[in-house]
Order: structure tokens, then C-alpha cells, then sequence
């Protein structure tokens, strides 16, 4: 049985919004045609996909299954188009996506220099969409720190860095030449604790040592601003953290914290010789750096 793209973004609207009416109203239809499409979709997979009633609408365990198997796959479907339409309409393109603090100046020139015909673009990500970029073809290659989603990736090992802890400037530890993980138990970690799980792990941490609910943070600006307000700390790979330099935080390495690996990611499906031919610069670069 071929699956049907259709019915499965509409299964995936579905499952994010666990309610028919907001994730018909997400995909402009009427409710009632979308509860026959999930109907009609279960009967072809031959599978339950939700047990709904009158008050909720839940994922069976089925239906878990088809949504962390139907993300990647609607993304390299749409990968597919605009590679298709991009080369339908003349437009040679090539997009570098980067993380905050590396630098891809060179790859890019580089790779630009030569194909004299080719639109070389770069597109900065964040933690949330680095891998996504590729999957979903908006970059053909994308530099990414680990840990990643690595369904429907490829990855070429690049480079490691150290991580180090941000605080304010006259914060107690900001005049060490190094702190151990120990020394930040109590201390209020700014981003999502399974992004720094030695820290989440820590024997005799404080289950919730801030009553304050964490803040929405999308980039390191606003990482380094609630730092300076004492909001908490925040840990970041070294060249993040000297990149984005300001007067009021200082970065402190963290001696038993592990290094910071990045790697240069792309879609398995892109079979462009280009991929290939940017994965040889980014790696000559990097052992130019390291030589």
C-alpha cells in the first residue's frame, strides 16, 4: 500500500493538536472532512490510530509510532519539491545553515569560488531546527552540535570544542580560571535540563531550586540577557560563548563538563554532487584549523 501524503499531514495536524476542530481549522478544511480522512486513513493502515470521544482525543500506540515516523518523512517529501522546483525554475542554489559561533565564511567562499554560477546562501539555525533545516531542504548542508535527531541524516564528524558556563560578571564563581559541575548544583540552569544532562544528573541537585518557570529562549541573545539579570546561567560551547561577548557576563570552563561535538549534516536523500564536494571543503577547513 502506498501511503498517502495527504491524509498523513493531516494525521500529523491532528496528533500535534489532539483536537479534530483546531487542527481542522490549521488545515483550512471542515472539521467533518477531516475525521472521515483519519477514518478512511486508519482503515488503510489497518490500525487505530487515536481513541477519541467526546472530551479527548488521545494517540494509541499506533498512532506514536506513525507521528515519529510521519515527521521525517513529510519533511523529505517537502525537501524533494523545492529541490525539484529549484531546479525546474534555473535557480541554482546551494544554502549552509550554521549554529551560533561557528564561523562558515571560508566553506562558503570556497565552494562559491568554484562554481561562479551558483548562488551560495547561509541560513543561521538554532538548537530546535538545526537538524530540521536539511530534512525539510530549506539548507542542503547544515553545521550541527550534538545531540541530534539523526533520522533521515547523514553526519561527517567535523570538530570538538569545550563547553563553559556563562554568569554574571560579579557572580561568585566568575573569577575562577575553571569550576567543576559540582560547584553549579545549585545554580539555576537557563536552558532545557536534557541539553546539559551531566548537570540534570548531578547527585544532591535541587529538584527545583528556582520556583520560577523557565523562560522561552529561542536564541543566545537572550540567553546572555537573562544571565545579566541574574536570572540564572546558561552553559555554551567556547565559541559561542566568545563570539557573543558583552561587558556584564563572563565564561567560566567547566573542567569535568565533555567537549561540544559539531558535525556537518545533510539529508540521505540529497544525492547533489555538491553535498559531496562541500563535505571535502568543511573538512579540509577544519584540518586547517587544527594543523
Amino acid at each position: 500500500m502506498d501511503v498517502d501524503l495527504r491524509k498523513l499531514r493531516y494525521f500529523v495536524a491532528v496528533a500535534e493538536e489532539l483536537h479534530f476542530g483546531r487542527a481542522a481549522a490549521r488545515l483550512h478544511i471542515a472539521q467533518p472532512v477531516l475525521s472521515r480522512q483519519i477514518r478512511a486513513f486508519e482503515h488503510e493502515l489497518r490500525a487505530e490510530l487515536f481513541v477519541r470521544d467526546r472530551r479527548s482525543t488521545v494517540l494509541t500506540e499506533a498512532g506514536r509510532q506513525l507521528l515519529a515516523d510521519a515527521r521525517p518523512l513529510l519533511a523529505s517529501a517537502e525537501a524533494l519539491r523545492r529541490r525539484v522546483q529549484q531546479v525546474a525554475h534555473g535557480r541554482a542554489t546551494f544554502t549552509i545553515a550554521f549554529m551560533p559561533g561557528i564561523i562558515v565564511t571560508a566553506e562558503a567562499r570556497a565552494i562559491a569560488q568554484r562554481h561562479p554560477d551558483l548562488t551560495v546562501d547561509v541560513v543561521r539555525t538554532s538548537w530546535d531546527d538545526q537538524a530540521e533545516v536539511v530534512r525539510a531542504g530549506r539548507a542542503d548542508v547544515s553545521y550541527v552540535r550534538l545531540p541530534v535527531d539523526q533520522r533521515g541524516l547523514r553526519l561527517r564528524p567535523l570538530f570538538r570544542e569545550p563547553r563553559v558556563v556563562v554568569l554574571p560578571r560579579d557572580h561568585r564563581l566568575a573569577g575562577k580560571e575553571s569550576v567543576d559541575l559540582a560547584e553549579l548544583v545549585e545554580e539555576r540552569l537557563l536552558q532545557d535540563p536534557d541539553a546539559v544532562p551531566e548537570w540534570r544528573d548531578l547527585p544532591n541537585r535541587p529538584t527545583d531550586p528556582d520556583p520560577r518557570p523557565r523562560p522561552e529562549l529561542n536564541s543566545v541573545e537572550e540567553k546572555l540577557e537573562h544571565v545579566a539579570a541574574y536570572s540564572g546561567m546558561a552553559i555554551l560551547p567556547l565559541s559561542t560563548a566568545t563570539f557573543y561577548t558583552r561587558p556584564d557576563v563572563v565564561h567560566v570552563p567547566v573542567a569535568d563538563l565533555g567537549h561540544n561535538q559539531v558535525c556537518l549534516a545533510w539529508a540521505e536523500d540529497n544525492r547533489s554532487p555538491l553535498v559531496g564536494e562541500f563535505v571535502d571543503i568543511a573538512e579540509a577547513a577544519t584540518r586547517r584549523d587544527v594543523g
